[in-house]
């Protein structure tokens, strides 16, 4: 194998393809990233058996071949080197050694043979294009609701479901939900759900750089395997297995208290809350009092307090309507949603302090967020 590449290129290829190595791979091929080179392009390629992204980038192939390299080495060197310079890879196949040569720089690593890697999936015909801005808004709207400890898998991953035009995604870790919808214009035929693992998505995410781009999706057939694919770049994983929470029957239909708040104001009282929260697993309380006549705001009065450290409340205020209100969040919890929501106000409701908390956008109702209530703290 003789390639020759551009730094950035190479560079930037590797930063998508070696997120998916894992720190203690259970074989030493998978601690590597896939080098292929023919047809003027290079193939990069990286594995953890239940996640593969694959990329491709224009290359001067002289001589077609293949090897893996060590990932988190081969992508320290090539960051490392002038961006200014192209790199030349030749490959000794008699010691598996790759020779980089970068301007004045010349570098040997040892790798191991390409047949040890795991087989690449073929990425199959796209059943389903989605914009890649939308695509992307889904994944940050709901996949830090996912549960990050795996006691029980299922909730690890995102729930899916392709219904005609409409997707759906949701994630849930038994303290919160968080719900998207959107249209699209190609749709599916039929009904189909799958739950795929959170970090797939939040790989998906990363590489989406273009809005005006779109997202092909191929579904489960034989294999099961759900593909995402932009531009040169193919995200393949496997499915979770488990049947995902109901997560309907945990949205309130009624609520007792609703307030409307500038985003951006909520979320400065909220992250000021939670630098006093923390010595009480960052609970916080939250205040609402409707106005006393109609030519005056409502209040919402946010709590954070630490026994040994002090106190902050923060005043703002709000349209409200029903009752007074006093109740108790993880105010990680509510910060989490409100750092993704672009939108300027958003509404916040709730059937008293045993009830869950319900955010949404003013302006939309593609988006909810359900949070559960904690122990007020006096």
């Amino acid at each position: 194998m003789r390639v020759s590449v551009l730094q950035d290129q190479l560079a930037k290829g590797l930063n998508i393809v070696s997120r998916t190595v894992d720190n203690r791979p259970t074989l030493p091929v998978l601690a590597n990233v896939l080098l292929a080179a023919e047809d003027a392009r290079l193939t990069l390629a990286a594995t953890n058996l239940e996640l593969t992204i694959v990329t491709h980038i224009g290359a001067r192939v002289d001589d077609g071949g293949a090897i893996t390299l060590p990932a988190k080495t081969f992508a320290e060197l090539v960051n490392n080197l002038s961006t200014a310079d192209r790199v030349n890879l030749t490959l000794d196949n008699n010691t598996q050694t790759v020779k980089i040569a970068s301007g004045m720089t010349h570098s040997n690593i040892r790798g191991i043979a390409s047949g040890e890697f795991p087989p690449i999936p073929v990425m199959l015909e796209p059943e389903i294009l989605v914009s890649g801005k939308v695509l992307r808004s889904m994944i940050s709207e709901t996949v830090f609701a996912a549960a990050k400890e795996d006691s029980r898998p299922v909730l690890t991953g995102l729930y899916v479901e392709f219904d005609g035009s409409r997707i759906t995604m949701a994630a849930a870790d038994g303290y919160r939900l968080a719900v998207r919808t959107a249209e699209v214009d190609n749709g599916f035929t039929g009904k189909r759900s799958f739950v795929i693992p959170a970090k797939t998505l939040s790989e998906v995410a990363k590489i989406i750089t273009d809005d005006d781009k779109e997202v092909g999706i191929a579904l489960p057939g034989e294999r099961d395997l759900i593909q995402f694919a932009y531009e040169s770049t193919v995200i393949s994983s496997q499915l979770l297995e488990g049947k995902f929470p109901d997560f309907g029957a945990i949205i309130p239909k009624s609520y007792s208290t609703v307030l409307t708040v500038y985003t951006s104001d909520l979320l400065k009282q909220c992250k000021r809350a939670e630098i006093f929260a923390r010595d009480s697993n960052f609970s916080a309380r939250i205040q609402v009092k409707p106005a006393a006549n109609a030519a005056e705001p409502g209040e919402v009065l946010i709590v954070g307090k630490s026994a040994e450290r002090g106190d902050n409340e923060g005043m703002l205020d709000a349209t409200v309507e029903g009752e007074a209100l006093e109740v108790a969040f993880n105010i990680r919890y509510l910060i989490d949603a409100l750092s993704v929501i672009s939108d300027e106000q958003v509404t916040l409701e709730s059937k008293g302090s045993g009830a869950p908390g319900v955010l949404r956008p003013r302006d939309r109702s593609d988006y909810i967020y359900v949070v559960m209530p904690m122990a007020i703290n006096r």
